[in-house]
């Protein structure tokens, strides 16, 4: 007879010890690269993707990249001048709040901020976005482009969809077997907040509305031991 799984005992020592191995990890990865490397870069992520920052990995093998625990990260830099791991290194350790990662190079400033001053990847959007544009499906047949094509270069939306484009919030019927709105129907509009209904309608007709993107905002010159603000300029000592 299989044992009971409800009184299963979990003891918390064994999930906290691994945790506290994870950030002891983390913390000496980031301080053996600050010695390894002449720049520190605090960078931040907008519509972050994964496979996007595998990319960005793989395009700077030389380098490391780190994206943990912001508290970790900044404790392993320095909270004050007191524990700095190098000197002026803790003012860097402001910056480190939100949605942001450490990226180590041996690579010019100037490589780097012009890198990924052009570097984007469009992708659909997920809810909380903002819409970039307005996106309205014309009134008649539903095409598989919700219009952003012209008919002849176009098909039909399947009629097997059209439940589940109706339980996403379009009032399409079917008309011989065709997918049809009465009236146009607005998507979303440029500027709000969509929602999971909409994203998922956006990504059925093939609108991408979400940018990837990196966004350096501080670094740390090893040779100088200053820390430069990446639009505001170098940071007073």
């Amino acid at each position: 007879m299989p044992k009971s799984k409800r009184a299963r005992v979990v003891h918390m020592s064994k999930t906290d010890k691994k945790g506290k191995e994870l950030s002891q990890k983390l913390f000496a990865n980031v301080q053996e690269a600050a010695d390894n490397f002449q720049y520190i870069f605090v960078f931040a992520v907008e519509n972050m993707r994964n496979s996007y920052l595998k990319d960005v990995r793989a395009e700077f093998a030389d380098s490391r990249l780190f994206f943990g625990k912001t508290k970790v990260m900044a404790k392993a830099l320095g909270l004050t001048p007191a524990d700095e791991h190098l000197p002026n290194l803790s003012k860097l350790s402001a910056f480190l709040n939100g949605n942001v990662g450490l990226f180590f190079t041996n690579r010019a400033p100037t490589d780097i901020l012009s890198h990924f001053s052009t570097y984007t990847q469009t992708d659909y959007a997920r809810a909380g976005v903002t819409a970039t544009h307005d996106f309205i499906i014309p009134a008649g047949v539903v095409y598989t482009r919700g219009g952003e094509l012209d008919p002849e270069d176009d098909v039909p939306l399947p009629h097997s969809l059209e439940t589940t484009v109706r339980k996403w919030g379009m009032p399409t019927r079917l008309v011989k077997g065709q997918v049809v709105l009465e009236n146009e129907y607005v998507v979303c509009r440029e500027g709000e907040s969509l929602n999971s209904h909409q994203t998922a309608l956006l990504k059925m007709f093939g609108v991408a509305m979400a940018e990837f993107k990196v966004l350096v905002r501080a670094w740390y010159e090893k040779g100088e031991e200053k820390v430069v603000e990446a639009e505001a300029g170098s940071m007073e000592e």
